[in-house]
């Protein structure tokens, strides 16, 4: 593999690491992948795990997941031909399977974070910790958002997936977009590499490819609009950027701009189903 570039931990440790080009399967790949990823999530500025508002960031995170909870139960909504039961992988805090409740799912959540699922809790949603306990069950709808990038040994956790979705269900996988027009932009300071905690970075391909052997074909793409404008804003702020609000709106706007004739936006979302 060749080096792509070079890069930072920006929002916890400051420690330095490189991310890799698998021409194959043309996907970046971060380089050292730390034996204990738990400390680099270990931090009230990582914000998936924390319902936090302190900020003029957190409060636009928690405003734009709060506004895409209903389009990503449409999402599922349209695969869907008859039951209703949904896994969600890396659940957070818990806000989408709340959601999903609320629209009639049989939801099941996985956490492996325990702040995280503490919280949860807090909302009357217990998580589990990991997968181990769903090994004979099986879900018409799996969802991912912004999880699969996590995962370490990917190809075993792609094949876990794959065992608990129904023949007829859908794979729904939200992940960044190394191809963007905002992640050429900014390069070494694109807030979606996020190392170390994201391990992988995918294009199209990548997707189509580590799917393809587990027996799942694309079916559709859809963009994540909000995504360009809240990674530009971090972006400006890993570069020192006092004024980052104006120039991260910019960005953002000009690579959805960009994205109309690419296809190729801030993130991606996936839908994968069991090839006939």
């Amino acid at each position: 593999m060749k080096l792509f570039l070079k890069t930072k931990d920006f929002s916890v440790s400051g420690e330095h690491f490189e991310l890799h080009w698998d021409e194959e399967l043309d996907m970046l790949v971060t380089r050292p992948q730390p034996e204990e990823l738990a400390k680099y999530y270990d931090s009230e500025d990582y914000i998936s795990h924390t319902d936090s508002k302190s900020s003029f960031t957190d409060k636009l995170y928690q405003l734009i997941k709060a506004k895409t909870l209903k389009n990503k139960i449409q999402i599922i909504e349209n695969q869907l031909v008859n039951t209703r039961t949904l896994l969600d992988l890396g659940a957070g805090t818990g806000d989408f399977l709340i959601t999903a409740q609320k629209y009639g799912f049989q939801v099941v959540g996985v956490e492996p974070n325990e702040k995280a699922r503490r919280l949860a809790e807090a909302k009357g949603l217990k998580l589990l910790p990991d997968l181990d306990k769903l090994s004979s069950e099986r879900f018409q709808a799996i969802t991912l958002w912004h999880v699969l990038e996590h995962l370490p040994n990917l190809q075993g956790q792609i094949s876990s997936l794959v065992q608990l979705l129904d023949d007829d269900g859908v794979l729904v996988i939200a992940v960044p977009n190394f191809k963007s027009w905002d992640a050429r932009h900014y390069k070494s300071h694109w807030a979606a590499y996020d190392v170390p905690r994201h391990l992988w970075h995918f294009s199209k391909t990548a997707i189509s490819k580590l799917f393809a052997p587990h027996g799942m074909e694309v079916v559709k793409i859809k963009p994540m609009w909000f995504d360009a404008f809240y990674v530009s804003l971090l972006s400006e702020k890993y570069k020192g950027n006092k004024f980052y609000w104006p120039f991260a709106f910019f960005v953002g706007l000009w690579s959805n701009v960009k994205a109309v004739f690419t296809k190729e936006h801030s993130s991606l979302i996936y839908i994968l189903k069991k090839a006939e």
